[in-house]
Order: structure tokens, then sequence, then C-alpha cells
């Protein structure tokens, strides 16, 4: 049971895309027949809301799943042989780390194989109940050392990314982007994503906006929602000879632009914590995540953080401190949600911008390195286990590094197919073009074989699956469009171009960035095939310079997009 009676109880690529040109190609539009967001919102003097669903967008709404997902950023590259100790290659290990090694007393082994250290034991109750899996070797070739090009690499999967170039969209940010095609202006009931913390991080960013929530800290979002607003609007805060009617003002504005706070703090109001939790940054944060899943937000994504991991020196104080509030918290936080039996549809996954090497530098730390494990906990594993090949610590590379095992992009692509049943086709496409590979951890959504993988001990048996995949759309073809190209007019008027399956009713409406309706650009019929659009020629009044949102009305589908009027 994923949600709970609340009447019971307790329960600078930008520059190319803002060009005086959008291409909307037959790809473009076949996905804007997904689903719409249900919420609604004001803009100017209009309401407008979604739209009554299709047989289409209903079968699709039907399948979606109420499986959520918390991602867990260790800030820094955390050290994965301080996460994870290979038994088998322990004296390896123990004599490159002559002074920072973790002793055999102090390793709790879960495997013959494999062991996590013993202040890591709070994690062992997870694992007896099967709810704690880890994936070894998780990496990609050429693997940058670098903390922020390795953070935009798992965050964009784009491998080409340097610290000067890359692609500045994220792999939850194209899945939203393709999920909600109206967001601009119909934008969902509750945050798509919520995000504390990083908030330069692209995981969630689209072509067109970011699609979560960003606080900058827990304080932040704790405030929020206990109260509603961002900002304190009690007249007593403000001093009247220091322009406090003007302070008080400009807050009001900025609490109305988050339009999602009154309803993080309604499900605030409806969940409650039954666990206590210890008092650090990373504990309150899982708390409140419990207490607004507990609410029944309906936000599918989060993604928190914990910083400290950069340990090039005095590592294991700093490390055993690190994951021993990391073990405790998940713990307490799986143990919360059991109470309303949310547990089973939540999964928890970390990931880090690198791994670190083998050998201890000279300051009892560890320096930048590549392969690292990635952790995975909820009652959704059905079975704990040790996934996937460890490499071998015999022999590293040059300067001291794991061979990666496993490429990122796969587990990626796992938990979007498998456990957000997103399907596989669109999959492959937000994490560009990256063929599906899927790994066995335990759900399965699609309906996919599992190629063979090695598991350490732990049951790696699937549940029940789905063998004709229902819980993929029944139209999947719709997703194999044709490729997008990009088309630039040659004039300096802004164009819309559209590739038509079919011939329908185009509708065709121009906002302007406060949310009000300039006019309308299109109102007709149109034949199948390729049109253009000059927004220029077809307004009735003068458009001044300046970003602009149009939306397009097909049928009873919607999707808006900005540009830019030159």
């Amino acid at each position: 049971m994923c949600e709970i009676d609340n009447n019971h109880g307790s329960l600078d690529h930008k520059e190319d895309h803002d060009k005086e040109h959008k291409y909307w190609s037959r790809r473009s539009f076949l996905q804007a027949l997904g689903i719409a967001g249900s919420g609604s919102m004001l803009l100017g003097s209009q309401m407008l809301t979604a739209s009554a669903p299709s047989p289409l967008t209903a079968a699709i709404a039907d399948s979606q799943t109420d499986n959520i997902l918390i991602l867990i950023r260790l800030s820094g590259g955390n050290d994965g042989l301080s996460t994870v100790i290979p038994i088998e290659q322990y004296d390896a290990y123990a004599n490159a780390r002559p002074n920072i090694y973790i002793p055999e007393s102090k390793v709790l082994k879960l495997t013959d194989e494999f062991g996590i250290p013993s202040y890591m034991q709070s994690l062992q109750p997870m694992w007896a109940e099967g709810q704690f899996k880890a994936v070894h070797g998780v990496g990609y070739e050429g693997q940058s050392l670098s903390h922020f090009t390795g953070t935009d690499i798992f965050s964009n999967t784009d491998l080409t990314s340097t610290g000067f170039s890359g692609l500045n969209t994220g792999w939850m940010g194209r899945h939203f982007e393709n999920l909600y095609p109206d967001y601009l202006i119909n934008p969902p009931a509750a945050p798509a994503a919520i995000q504390i913390g990083s908030f330069g991080s692209l995981v969630f960013q689209g072509d067109e906006t970011n699609y979560a929530f960003v606080t900058n800290n827990v304080d932040q979002l704790e405030e929020i929602a206990q109260t509603g607003d961002q900002y304190s609007l009690d007249e007593a805060l403000f001093d009247p000879c220091m322009y406090g009617d003007q302070l008080r003002f400009l807050r009001g504005v900025a609490n109305t632009t988050l339009e999602y706070s009154s309803i993080i703090h309604d499900a605030y109001e409806r969940g409650q914590n039954q666990v206590e939790y210890q008092d650090n940054g990373f504990a309150r944060q899982l708390a409140l995540l419990a207490r607004l899943i507990k609410g029944n937000l309906g936000t599918k994504v989060y993604m928190i953080s914990m910083g400290g991991f950069d340990t090039h020196g005095n590592q294991p104080l700093a490390h055993e401190r690190l994951m021993s509030n990391l073990s405790v918290a998940i713990d307490n936080f799986y143990d919360d949600l059991a109470f309303t039996e949310q547990d089973e549809c939540v999964l928890s996954m970390t990931f880090s911008e690198f791994g670190r090497r083998i050998f201890e530098n000279g300051s009892n730390g560890t320096d930048h390195g590549k392969a690292a494990p990635t952790l995975f906990f909820g009652t959704g594993l059905n079975g704990s286990a040790f996934v996937g090949d460890h490499p071998t610590l015999d022999n590293p590379d040059g300067r001291g590094n794991l061979e990666y095992t496993m490429d990122f992009r796969d587990l990626y692509a796992t938990v979007m197919a498998e456990w957000l049943c997103v399907p596989i086709p669109l999959v492959e496409q937000h994490l560009l073009d990256h063929p599906y590979a899927p790994v066995n951890l335990g759900f399965n959504c699609s309906g996919v074989d599992f190629p063979d993988i090695a598991y350490s001990d732990g049951d790696p048996t699937l549940p029940d699956t789905p063998g004709s995949g229902d819980n993929t759309p029944p139209t999947p073809e719709l997703v194999n469009a044709i490729v997008h190209k990009p088309f630039y007019p040659t004039e300096q008027a802004p164009h819309i171009y559209l590739e038509m399956p079919f011939t329908a009713h185009v509708d065709i409406q121009l906002y302007n960035i406060m949310g009000q309706n300039v006019g309308t650009i299109f109102n007709e019929m149109m034949l199948e095939g390729s049109t253009e659009i000059n927004i220029r020629d077809r307004m009735p009044t003068h458009l001044a310079t300046g970003k602009y949102i149009y939306r397009i009305q097909v049928q009873d589908q919607k999707m808006s997009k900005s540009i830019m009027v030159a």
C-alpha cells in the first residue's frame, strides 16, 4: 500500500534553445500526447487547467506507478573501499592503506565476500530484511576526476562534458520534459521533484525549465513546510523606518511565486513522523521527506545531499561520522515509512561524482579516484545482495584507480524503466541514446528479461512481473518518432516550425512572461506535413522584444515552449 487515508490519523546550450525559432517535430508532437499536468495556475486574468484526458492519455495515466525515488548525493567523492570492504581481497586492501584501513575486527561481514564497516551497523537489520543492495564498481569510461565535471556527468549523462562544455539538461529533467509537455503553462498539481541543496545541479534541468522545487537547505524547506511561506510576513519583523512596507511587499511577491508552498505545507500537516531521528542535517532531510510522503504530497522524485566526502586528509574519523549518520538516518526513515506501509514504494539510491584511489596519501586520506559502489535501499528491492563484479585491487591503473565494472547509466536506466515504469525507448532517449541494459535490482515493471549478473549471496529473485508489459503504454511505437533536426530561418522574425503527422485543428496562443495572453498566433485546420509560422506576421499588434511562451493545442493535447522575440 503506497497511499494512506489521511482522514484516519497517521498516516549555453540555452543560447541555441532561445534562438528565434522552435522546431516542433513529429517526435515532439507525439511526445505531447503524454500526460498533461493535472494542476492549474493563474495566468493573467485566466485560469488555465488541464484538459480532459483522451483515451490515450487515460491509458498512460492508468499505467503510472505510485513508486517514489530518492536520490542521495554524497558530495565530494565517496570512498568505496571504506563503504564496501572486499573480504576476499582484504590483504591487498590493508597493504594499500596501512594507516587508514578498517581492521577485520571492525568489519561487519554480510557475506563471505563482502562486508561494511561496523560504524554502518544500522544497516544490518535492513540487510536481514532484504532492503539493502550495493552495486560494485560504478563509473564510466574515461571517468573525470574533477568535482565539477564529475557532478555534471552524473547529472546530465553526457560523457563528453568537460569543465567548460557539456549538455545543460539532466536525465530526470529530460524525463519530466517529456512527461509534462505543457509544464510552462500547466504544471502538475504537486511538484514533479523536490531538491534540497545543490542549486547548481543539472539533474532536473530541462530545455525549458528546471522541474524541481529547490531550496538551498533543509532549514528553508522546513520553514516552507511548516508555514506555507518562504518568508515570514509578521508585521512585527518589519521596521517602518527601514522600508518595512516595501520589504514586506517584496517578500509577499516572492511567496506567491512559490505556488507549491501551500501544497507542501498541507502534506506536512497531514503527515507525521513516528520515529525519532538524530539531530543532524541529513537526518532532518529524511525526516522531512518521510513526513511529506506520508502526507501524500504526490511528488515522485526527491533529491537530498550530504557533503564532506572529499576526504584528502584524516579520512577515518570523517568517513565514520558521515556513514554512521547516513546509516542511522536511512534505517530510521524506512522504519518511519513502515508505520503506514509506504516503505514498499520508496526506493533510495546514492550517487557521488567519483570514487577514491586504492592507496592512502600522506595525510591519512585518499585522493580522487574512479569507480565506487552505489547503494540502494528499500523494501522494493525484494532481497539484499552485492551486485556485479567488484573491481580488482591487484591491477589498478597508473594512478592507483579502481576500474569501473558497472556503467552508472545502466543503473539510471533500470530505475527509470523498472521502478518508475518509463517506457524503455524513452529511457534510452533520456539517457542520450544509451542502449538499455537493465540490472536485476529486484523489481521489474517492463517485463523484460534481465541478463545474467554476478550476485554475492542475497536473493536476486524478482517479484511477479507482467510478462506482457502491462505497465507500458498501449502504443509504445509512438516514441519511435523521427529524429529532431534543428531548423533556423534566415529572416529576423521568430518562427515556429511544425511537422504534423496528421490533419488536425491547431490552436497556438502566445503569452508574455507574466502569464498574460498576448494573442492568437494560429487557430485553424492544418494539413499533414510541414508548416512554418512567422509569429510577427500572425500577431495583430506589435510585439516588444523579449521572451514569450507559446502554447500549441492539437485536439485536446497541449505543449508549451519558450521563444525569444528580437
